[in-house]
């Protein structure tokens, strides 16, 4: 089995396509998104959810140019989302009736990470409660009285996204046409129906090529890892043990991917046939698995299609334990799909597997 192993490692570092696959491709995307500062200026403000929004002011906000005024997130996401940048600001108004006046509570959160959009949001704020109440018909009270607060939260970079979907494309492509290749090689050239006259058994011909795929997914995935924190800031919350823990999680990635690979090389006709069929497996992941935005981003009728993929639940859990610093406990579900997939593909990888 070791044997195998050091032979399969040796092979990978002299295959232009593992190197390509595994630390090229995903190093460009890596390289062209931490370089990216966003594009033009977008002014997205969440709703709180017990804001009054039967009013003038309300009609107001809604009215200005440049601003996006999102309603209907729940109130335990909006501290999220404003940590992560998915929003800009949360707007709170609320009505008060004082000596039969009508006034308005304006109230408006900010993050400290995004503070040059903070400050355009509430000098639009402040110039709309200004307007407001000149035009109020007692000059002695406030119709809107406007109230600031920003709070301090740590910058969701587009590297913070990018990397961990890059990391589990890297992963899913090593696993998925390398095993198939090189296996389908191994039985095209009979090396594997002598492995059949010795003494090895098939579970050990397996792990032989599994640990050297291992060990060559787990160097990629630190360069990657490495290139990233240090050249563009990815954040590992807990610094090495972060990284030990994505390490963790694309050896578990990797194994369940390898298990694509073994199917595909089983049930391929010729050497022609593996790339349709690797394509089929990895393309739609690749596409639909939060690689490159949230899959929120998707048609509603496509969502479920999108959390059922193994790679969704990979590089959510990436992304969880990278910037959020999450535990064993927090990723029992990721962990338990992931876990899943395996057991169906390895039962599927022994049917199909053949000696010649």
């Amino acid at each position: 089995m070791l044997a195998i192993a050091r032979a399969s490692f040796r092979s990978i570092l002299r295959s232009p396509s593992a190197v390509v696959f595994t630390l090229l491709f995903p190093l460009i995307f890596i390289l062209v998104f931490g370089f990216i500062n966003g594009g033009g200026l977008s002014l997205d403000v969440a709703l709180d959810g017990r804001s009054d929004t039967r009013n003038p002011v309300f009609d107001s906000i809604v009215s200005l140019q440049g601003l996006h005024l999102i309603p209907g997130i729940a109130e335990e996401e909006l501290p999220v989302k404003l940590q992560k940048g998915d929003i800009d600001a949360i707007v709170n108004i609320q009505k008060t009736l004082t000596d039969n006046t009508v006034s308005y509570s304006l109230e408006v959160t900010t993050s400290r990470a995004a503070r040059e959009k903070g400050v355009i949001i509430r000098s639009m704020l402040e110039h709309l409660a200004d307007k407001a109440n000149l035009n109020a018909a007692q000059a002695e009270n406030k119709m809107v009285e406007l109230k600031t607060k920003e709070v301090n939260v740590r910058e969701y970079k587009t590297i913070d996204f990018i990397l961990p979907g890059q990391l589990g494309f890297s992963l899913l492509s090593s696993g998925v046409f390398g095993t198939a290749f090189v296996f389908f090689n191994l039985r095209q050239t009979l090396v594997i129906k002598r492995f059949f006259a010795t003494p090895i058994r098939k579970p050990y011909i397996v792990l032989g090529e599994a640990i050297s795929r291992l060990v060559f997914a787990l160097l990629g995935a630190a360069f990657l890892i490495l290139i990233g924190h240090f050249a563009f800031g990815f954040t590992l919350i807990h610094g090495f043990a972060t990284f030990a823990t994505m390490l963790l999680l694309s050896a578990l990635g990797l194994i369940v991917f390898m298990g694509f690979g073994f199917v595909v090389s089983g049930i391929a006709k010729s050497e022609s046939t593996i790339p349709p069929l690797a394509n089929i497996v990895t393309l739609p992941q690749f596409l639909l698995s939060g690689t490159f935005f949230e899959i929120e981003n998707f048609p509603a009728w496509l969502q479920p299609l999108c959390k059922i993929l193994p790679l969704t639940y990979l590089n959510d859990a990436m992304r969880m334990v990278a910037y959020e610093g999450a535990g064993l406990e927090r990723l029992l579900l990721p962990l338990g799909i992931i876990t899943l997939w395996g057991i169906i593909i390895y039962a599927l990888a022994v049917k199909f597997f053949r000696w010649e």
